[in-house]
C-alpha cells in the first residue's frame, strides 16, 4: 500500500504535503491575516518548528539567515513581506516610499535568486495600480496569495512533465526500480508544495513506480541529508544519503539511471546556477551518458542575461557555514561543534554554474525542453 503524501485541501482544491499524521505547506498566513507562519527549516529533520514572522525585518532575516530557501520559497517569502511591509505602510508618512524600501531591503537578502526580485517587483508593480493606501494593502494580499498558489501549481506541473522521463526509464528496465540522484533540497521545502526536482519522484511513487533516491549530503548546510532525505522519509520513498564527491562513483558503476536538480537562476541560453557541486555532478553525468535533467519554473529564468558565468552574481555566504556543523547530541539537544582549525579561512561559495552543454533538458511548468536559446524563446510567452 502506497504512503499517501498529499492531500486535498480546501484553498483552491489544491495539495499540501504530509508531515507525519498532518498535512503543512512550508508557508500560511495567520487566521487574522496579520502574520506568516513559516517552518523554520534550521532546526530540520530533528526538529519541527513553525515560526511567525509578524514584521518586514522578520521577513529578511528569514530569507538572509536561511529559515526558508529555495527559490520559489524564497520569492513566495519576499511577496508575503511586501504584504506585511504594505500594513506597517499604513502607520508611515508616505507608503509608497516605505514600500519602495522595504522592497530594496528584502532584494539584498540572497542576490543568486531570482524569484526574490522578480517577487518583489511584481508585488510593487501591483500595489502602485491603487491609488488609495487601504486598497494597496488589499491588491498586496491578493497578489500574495497568487503568487503563492501560482508556485503550487507550477510545481505541480513539473511534476506531470518531468515523471514521463522516469515512467520511460522504467519501461526500458522492465519495471525495476530507478534509481535518481539529486543535490541539494529542491523538494516542497524549496517551494510552497511538491518541489521541482522532487515532484515527479513525487509523482512517479505515487503512480507506483518503483523508485530509489541517491540524496547528496550537500555541504556546507547539508540541505540533501536534512531536508530531501526528511521529505523523502516522511513520503515513504527509499532514499540514501551519499556523500556529495560519491555520485561520478555510482554513475561510472551504472548505479544511476537519471539526475535531476533544481536551479535558482537560469538564463536565456540555458545555463543554470545552482547549488554548488551541481557542475561536478553534471560532468560525472556527461561522462557516463547519464541524463542530466534541471527543474524549474519559468519564474526563475532571467531573460537579461545569457552568459551564466560571467553574469550571474555568485553569493559568497560566511565562514561559519563550512567550519561548523550542527547535529542532534546524545542528550536530544541540537548543538553546533567545529570541525576545522579556529583560525581557518574559508571560501564559502553558495552556486555554481552549469553550462547548457552539459544538461539534457530543462523540466518546467511548460514542458521538457532542451537547454538552448531557441526552445527557451518558444516557451516565453507560451500559456502554461
Amino acid at each position: 500500500m502506497l504512503k499517501n503524501c498529499f492531500e486535498v485541501v480546501t484553498l483552491n482544491n489544491l495539495l499540501t504535503m504530509k508531515v507525519g499524521d498532518k498535512y503543512y505547506r512550508t508557508i500560511w498566513l495567520t487566521e487574522d491575516e496579520k502574520a506568516v507562519n513559516i517552518i523554520d527549516q534550521r532546526f530540520l529533520p530533528h526538529k519541527f518548528v513553525i515560526e511567525k514572522l509578524r514584521t518586514t525585518e522578520d521577513f529578511i532575516v528569514a530569507i538572509r539567515d536561511m529559515h526558508v530557501r529555495g527559490a520559489g520559497l524564497i520569492g513566495v517569502t519576499a511577496a508575503y513581506g511586501m504584504y506585511i511591509a504594505s500594513l506597517e505602510g499604513m502607520q508611515m508618512k508616505d507608503f509608497n516610499d516605505y514600500l519602495t524600501e522595504a522592497g530594496k531591503k528584502i532584494k539584498a537578502t540572497r542576490p543568486t535568486a531570482v524569484n526574490l526580485s522578480w517577487a518583489v517587483d511584481k508585488m510593487l508593480e501591483e500595489i502602485f495600480k491603487e491609488k488609495i493606501n487601504e486598497n494597496k494593502v488589499k491588491k498586496a494580499l491578493n497578489t500574495a496569495n497568487e503568487i503563492m498558489l501560482e508556485d503550487i501549481e507550477i510545481s505541480r506541473k513539473i511534476g506531470e512533465h518531468g515523471v514521463k522521463l522516469i515512467e520511460e526509464i522504467s519501461r526500458k528496465k522492465s519495471g525495476e526500480v530507478v534509481n535518481v540522484l539529486t543535490h541539494c533540497n529542491a523538494g516542497w521545502l524549496a517551494f510552497v508544495d511538491y518541489g521541482t526536482a522532487t515532484s515527479p519522484i513525487y509523482a512517479a511513487f505515487e503512480k507506483g513506480i518503483k523508485i530509489h533516491v541517491w540524496v547528496d549530503e550537500t555541504r556546507p548546510r547539508n540541505q540533501g541529508a536534512s531536508l530531501t532525505a526528511w521529505e523523502l522519509e516522511n513520503c515513504g520513498i527509499p532514499y540514501t544519503i551519499i556523500v556529495d564527491n560519491a555520485g561520478g562513483h555510482l554513475m561510472q558503476n551504472g548505479m544511476v539511471d537519471i539526475v535531476i536538480v533544481g536551479t535558482d537562476r537560469t538564463t536565456s541560453t540555458g545555463d543554470v546556477a545552482n547549488k554548488t557541486g551541481t557542475y561536478l555532478k553534471a560532468l560525472a553525468a556527461k561522462d557516463n551518458n547519464v541524463p542530466f535533467y534541471v527543474a524549474l519554473p519559468t519564474t526563475s529564468i532571467d531573460w537579461n542575461i545569457s552568459d551564466g558565468i560571467r553574469e550571474i552574481i555568485i553569493e559568497q555566504r560566511g565562514d561559519e557555514e563550512v567550519k561548523y556543523i550542527s547535529g542532534l547530541a546524545e542528550d536530544g539537544t541540537i548543538k553546533k561543534v567545529l570541525i576545522t582549525p579556529a583560525n581557518s579561512n574559508t571560501a564559502n561559495y553558495g552556486f555554481d554554474i552549469t553550462p547548457a552543454r552539459l544538461i539534457t533538458g530543462l523540466i518546467t511548468e511548460k514542458g521538457v525542453i532542451q537547454a538552448n536559446k531557441e526552445s527557451l524563446e518558444k516557451i516565453r510567452n507560451q500559456t502554461n
